[in-house]
C-alpha cells in the first residue's frame, strides 16, 4: 500500500475535518472494532454519533465526576494500596473500568473481587484486540483470544445487563438506566444493529475508557514526578487545582494515547489505496506552534490562539473523542473559580494520589510495555501513605 505521512498540525487538521477520509488504523483490530463508533464513517458514523452523545453531554460529564466519580475512587481504594504499595496501571484500570461500565451499561451486580478481576481481564484483552496493528504478538494469537474474550463477556456481563435493559424499556417511564447500552437497545430495529455490534460497542467502550484514561494518568504522574522530584514541593501543587490541571493538559500534549491516526479515502481499496498516516505525537511537538521546548513538559507554555492546550490528543472534527471533556475537563481561564470547576477525571485521579503522598518506588522502577510500540507502561509501581482515601 502507498503511504503519505503527515507532521504539519494545520494540514493533519484539515485530513480529520474531511469527511470523505475514513478511519483506518483499527482495521487489523476488527475482531473487536468492526462496525463500532470510532471505525464507523459517513451516515452510519454521525447517526449513532448523535444518539450516544446524547448522553455523554458536558451535565452529564459535570454531573458524573461531582457524584459517581468519588465512591468510584473510593471503592477502589478500599481494596488496593492500603498497605502503602500500589502498581499504578493496575490502580488507572480498576478506577477507569468500573466508571466506564457505568456510562456503557455493563452491570457488575456482585461487586465482588472476582467479579472485577474477571471483567478487568477481558478489557486488557480487549484492549490489545484494539491495537492490534501495534502489538508486537502474533496477531492471530490475540485475535483468538478476543474473540474468546467476546463470548465470555457476552455470556457472563453483557446478556443480563441486556436483559435488564429490555426490561426497563418494556416497563417505560422515566427512570430508564442512563447509559449507552440503553439507547443503543431502544434504538436497535431503527438503526439496524445486530446483536454482535452492540457488544462489540460495549467492549470498545470498556477498552478505550480504560486503556486510555488509565495511561494518561499514569504518564501525567511520571511528567510530574520528573518535573518536582521533591515531595514537598509536589505537594504544594495540591493547593492549586488548575495548574495542576494545565499539568495534565501538557502530559496529554505530550503524549497522545494513539500517537498516530490512519485515514483512507472512501471507496479506496485498503490494500492499494493510499493510506495517509496523521503524526499526532509530532504536531503536538510543531516548534512554530509550541515553542523551541515544545518537546519539554512545561505546563506554563502558552499556547496559540485556537489551539487546544492538549494539541490534536483527543482528534479533531468528526472523530473527536466523545470523552475528552470527562478525561480532560474543561479548560480554565481567567475568571475560573477552582471551586467548581470540572476538572476532568485524569486530573482528579492525579490529585487524589498526590494527596497521599505518591511516590515512585525505588525498589521497582517502571517497566515500559513491550507487546506494543506505544510507548506505555506495563507496571509503574509506586509508594504511598498508607489508609483509605475518601
Amino acid at each position: 500500500m502507498n503511504e503519505r505521512v503527515v507532521t504539519d498540525y494545520n494540514e493533519i487538521s484539515k485530513v480529520l475535518a474531511d469527511r470523505s477520509m475514513r478511519q483506518a488504523l483499527y482495521d487489523e483490530g476488527g475482531v473487536v472494532m468492526a462496525d463500532v463508533l470510532l471505525t464507523l464513517h459517513g451516515a452510519e458514523h454521525h447517526k449513532r454519533r448523535v444518539l450516544e452523545f446524547s448522553i455523554l453531554r458536558k451535565d452529564y460529564f459535570a454531573w458524573y465526576e461531582a457524584n459517581v466519580f468519588p465512591p468510584a475512587l473510593a471503592q477502589v481504594f478500599r481494596t488496593v494500596g492500603t498497605d502503602g504499595h500500589m502498581d499504578l496501571v493496575d490502580f488507572g484500570y480498576r478506577v477507569t473500568m468500573n466508571l466506564t461500565a457505568d456510562f456503557a451499561g455493563i452491570d457488575r451486580p456482585e461487586k465482588s473481587a472476582a467479579e472485577t478481576e474477571r471483567l478487568l481481564r477481558l478489557v486488557k484483552i480487549f484492549s490489545e484486540g484494539a491495537t492490534l496493528v501495534h502489538s508486537t504478538r502474533d496477531k492471530e494469537q490475540v485475535r483468538a483470544e478476543v474473540r474468546a474474550g467476546l463470548e465470555e463477556l457476552r455470556t457472563t456481563f453483557h446478556a443480563p445487563s441486556v436483559a435488564r435493559r429490555k426490561e426497563a424499556l418494556a416497563r417505560g417511564g422515566d427512570d430508564l438506566p442512563r447509559d449507552i447500552l440503553t439507547l443503543l437497545l431502544r434504538d436497535q430495529e431503527k438503526l439496524g444493529l445486530s446483536d454482535d455490534v452492540i457488544l462489540r460497542e460495549m467492549a470498545f467502550f470498556l477498552q478505550a475508557g480504560s486503556h486510555s484514561t488509565a495511561n494518561s494518568m499514569i504518564h501525567a504522574l511520571h511528567e510530574v514526578f520528573l518535573r518536582w522530584p521533591d515531595l514537598d514541593a509536589r505537594r504544594k501543587l495540591l493547593d492549586d487545582p488548575l495548574f495542576l490541571q494545565r499539568c495534565v493538559h501538557e502530559s496529554f500534549r505530550l503524549h497522545p494515547a494513539s500517537p498516530v491516526a490512519w485515514r483512507l479515502k472512501e471507496g479506496e481499496c485498503p490494500v492499494s489505496g493510499q493510506r495517509v498516516v496523521l503524526d499526532l505525537a509530532a504536531a503536538n511537538r510543531q516548534a512554530d506552534l509550541f515553542g523551541p521546548t515544545a518537546d519539554v513538559f512545561d505546563p506554563d507554555r502558552e499556547y496559540p490562539k485556537g489551539i487546544q492546550p492538549w494539541g490534536l490528543t483527543f482528534g479533531f472534527g468528526m472523530h473527536m473523542c466523545l470523552g475528552r471533556d470527562l478525561d480532560g475537563g474543561l479548560v480554565s481561564g481567567p475568571d475560573t473559580n477552582p471551586a467548581d470547576h470540572q476538572y476532568g477525571i485524569v486530573t482528579q485521579l492525579v490529585r487524589a494520589l498526590m494527596a497521599r503522598d505518591v511516590r515512585p518506588d525505588p525498589a521497582r522502577p517502571a517497566i515500559q510495555d513491550t507487546t506494543t510500540v506505544r510507548k506505555n507502561f506495563s507496571s509503574y509501581p509506586v509508594l504511598l501513605a498508607p489508609g483509605a482515601s475518601s
